[in-house]
């Protein structure tokens, strides 16, 4: 089943399918999460972001391979990582792509 982004056009919103290098970068992004998580629980992490435990877990697994920048930098306070360091994490993926 495609993920899919939504991208605002007059009169509505258009939900165009993630290319396979987004699906990639957001499994990056989430290994990314999981490692600086380590040993902290999931919930703990979650509730300090201010986000709901099923969304760091899906997240984490790859299955909201576009999270809000909002989002990001919250989880990026809770864990104490650099944002860059997550940016670096979901482009990785697209510039590898490029370069092949």
């Amino acid at each position: 089943m495609p993920v899919y982004k939504y991208q605002p056009y007059p009169g509505g919103v258009v939900r165009n399918p993630l290319t396979p290098e987004q699906l990639e970068a957001g499994r990056r992004l989430g290994q990314r999460l999981r490692a600086a998580r380590g040993d902290r629980p999931l919930v703990e992490i979650a509730l300090t972001a201010g986000i709901s435990p099923e969304t760091l877990r899906k997240i984490e697994t790859g299955r909201l391979p576009t999270p809000a920048f909002g989002t990001i930098a919250c989880l990026s306070e809770a864990l104490g990582l650099p944002v860059q360091d997550l940016a670096d994490a979901w482009t990785a993926a697209l510039r590898l792509r490029s370069a092949s």
